[in-house]
């Protein structure tokens, strides 16, 4: 009996403790709002008592819950005073992940209990209203704060907590942040931009539509809906070109566009589309090499497939404008390595194809067929030379890439120069077997 009454007795503290943890609360955040400079640490008092799990009667008390949003509410505003005026410091406030975003959902769960509750009175509906009026601001400027930092999950959170504040205040009649439409279609902008850098498509898919269906005056939507049609596995390149050539139209002069449009025909290897949407973008960004590069190897494939069906003049062509333009991105950037890659590996191309036609050649016995073999021969080893130097600098900006230092064992092999093909092969075997080159060979 004297056990059984002991326990009753702990169990009767231990309600008197959380009941009296919210009078301390409801006491600490009062004083606290009566003088909030005079000092913080009524507010930690205040969060102290209130953010632990409510037991007893306040698990179903509105009550409780609407507290501990206005606690959360007023340390999630005062975070914001100290970032947007520079006054007072962080470190002296309470320390809470996802503050406004946990204020939000102690205000539903509050109108949630509301509603469940027998006769609950009126002005608890009221305060929580009042309450999800002031988060929706503080999770917009919480959302801002964590999209600048890269955190895209933690302004999701914050952005779509703030556009489902509104659907709730408007259910009931209540003003909010985002009546004004313009306020409304940034609030969708910026919780679609979260979602989509936080990989979170299926999210940020019916917000970026429903913009692009109230014609939002913002191209990047444009490249968001592209992107989303683009990619996954439910990928539609026609849907997601719609979206893409909807917003070149609109914005003709946006270069965001243009090298998504660029990347498009890449996709689906549209290289003659190509050519003159490069040369738009290099004319929009003269010092950008990497534009230059991709244009020289749309010419140089462009140069392969003409080549390959037979049209020398037009290829012999394309062929000059892969140079012209690799050798553009090196005037921008002189240790590129991809571009001195794709000169050299442009004539060792050109001297393949020639020596696909050495083979032909080699059974005609004739004295214009042999004389026909000897020149072509000689364009052969002019080529590998032209290349030679090339791989040369490739080689010494990256020792250990396995197609320069093949294409460099194989003209070493053709000048007959095995000692040097020899020491090269051993590099290329130890760049396969996993090992690591720490030094180049051709290090002058």
């Amino acid at each position: 009996m004297i056990l059984g009454i002991f326990t009753l007795l702990l169990v009767a503290v231990s309600v008197q403790a959380q009941q009296a943890d919210v009078k301390a609360a409801k006491k600490a955040i009062s004083a606290y709002k009566l003088d909030p400079s005079a000092s913080k640490e009524k507010l930690r008092e205040a969060l102290a008592a209130i953010l632990p799990e409510p037991t007893g009667e306040d698990v179903s008390d509105p009550g409780f819950f609407i507290l501990k949003g206005e606690i959360l509410n007023e340390l999630a505003a005062q975070i914001v005073v100290v970032k947007q005026t520079g006054f007072g410091s962080l470190e002296e406030l309470p320390q809470v992940d996802g503050v406004a975003v946990k204020a939000f959902q102690a205000l539903v769960t509050a109108l949630e209990k509301h509603a469940q509750a027998v006769n609950s009175p009126n002005y608890l509906f009221q305060d929580a209203m009042k309450g999800i009026q002031e988060v929706q601001a503080n999770l917009y400027n919480f959302g801002v704060y964590a999209y600048e930092a890269q955190d895209y999950g933690s302004a999701y959170l914050n952005f779509s907590s703030g556009l489902a504040c509104h659907e709730i205040l408007k259910k009931e009649g209540q003003k909010s942040s985002l009546d004004d439409a313009y306020a409304m279609k940034d609030q969708k902008f910026f919780t679609g931009m979260a979602a989509l850098n936080n990989n979170m498509t299926e999210a940020a898919k019916p917000l970026f539509e429903d913009l692009y269906q109230a014609n939002y005056d913002n191209p990047a939507i444009y490249e968001a809906l592209y992107a989303i049609n683009a990619n996954g596995e439910a990928a539609n390149l026609d849907a997601a070109y719609h979206y893409l050539k909807t917003g070149r139209e609109k914005y003709p002069e946006e270069v965001s566009l243009l090298f998504a449009e660029i990347n498009h025909f890449l996709k689906l290897n549209r290289l003659d589309e190509l050519t003159e949407k490069l040369k738009t973008a290099i004319n929009r960004e003269p010092d950008n090499p990497a534009l230059y590069l991709t244009l020289g190897n749309v010419y140089d494939n462009l140069y392969q497939r003409e080549y390959s069906a037979g049209n020398s003049d037009l290829a012999g062509k394309y062929f000059d404008q892969a140079f012209i333009y690799y050798n553009q991105n090196l005037e921008k950037d002189p240790t590129n390595f991809d571009a001195l890659y794709s000169i050299g590996n442009l004539y060792y191309n050109r001297a393949a194809t020639l020596t696909a036609v050495l083979s032909e050649l080699s059974s005609d016995s004739s004295s214009a067929g042999m004389e026909r073999y000897k020149a072509i021969e000689a364009e052969v080893f002019v080529a590998f030379d032209k290349a030679l130097p090339y791989f040369q600098k490739a080689e010494r900006l990256n020792p250990n890439d396995t197609n320069t230092l093949i294409a460099l064992k194989e003209i070493y092999i053709r000048n007959n120069q095995p000692e040097t093909s020899n020491a090269i092969d051993e590099r290329l075997k130890n760049v396969r077997d996993g090992g690591f080159n720490a030094t180049a060979f051709f290090n002058e």
